[in-house]
């Protein structure tokens, strides 16, 4: 039951979804806890901070666009957030904001499956392209055969030239269609099967950073 002790978490977006409320209510009920989660869309990431301090909001998670721009609204960064540039998990420590990146560990995660001796293409340069990118070099740190490429703008046309590598979306356009099926493709939309799988394992260390609980998956 919702009362005057239940600690509120929330997402941050341009457009809210509903991915990140359906595996946190669901998670926080499977453990009988006394919390609820509910995504926000805004314009302002600084005034979303505000409110967060003022009504004492335990947690949230921001996306893209406010992934780098969340930074100068926070009080602490860890060594992550520090080397990315970008933050996607902020705790609320008795008024002190503390920011952490749990995309950089879903995507080392992800990309363990894969052979890094074979080429990794990024696509973007925000904050989630940075934090694949910070994954991709810790990847199998003892085998430094991989190369990685950034495909932006100014190279977008480049993408159905790539064969035989990994391509790795971390834009909110779908680009499935442009990629020729030689490539192993990774695509960050939670509307893909791989999307949504990364935005559980995100989540996953989210909900430990919640609650000191392992999420039940």
């Amino acid at each position: 039951m919702i009362n005057k002790d239940t600690e509120i978490y929330c997402s941050f977006a341009k457009e809210a979804g509903n991915t990140g409320c359906r595996l946190m209510n669901t998670s926080f009920y499977y453990y009988g806890l006394n919390k609820i989660y509910k995504s926000f869309s805004i314009d302002s990431i600084e005034e979303a901070v505000n409110s967060v301090r003022t009504l004492g909001i335990k947690g949230f998670a921001i996306t893209m666009p406010f992934k780098m721009e969340v930074l100068k609204y926070v009080d602490t960064t860890d060594a992550i957030v520090s080397q990315v540039g970008a933050a996607n998990t902020v705790i609320n420590e008795d008024g002190r904001l503390l920011a952490y990146n749990t995309d950089a560990y879903a995507a080392k995660t992800y990309l363990d499956r894969y052979d890094n001796r074979k080429t990794l293409y990024i696509v973007g340069n925000g904050g989630y392209a940075k934090a694949v990118k910070s994954a991709a070099i810790e990847w199998k740190m003892p085998i430094r055969s991989i190369s990685i490429e950034s495909i932006t703008r100014k190279n977008f046309n480049d993408i159905g030239d790539i064969r035989d590598s990994i391509i790795y979306n971390c834009t909110p356009i779908d680009i499935e269609s442009s990629v020729n099926k030689s490539n192993d493709f990774i695509n960050c939309l939670v509307t893909t099967n791989t999307g949504k799988e990364l935005a559980t394992l995100q989540a996953s260390k989210q909900y430990r950073m919640y609650t000191g609980l392992e999420f039940p998956f």
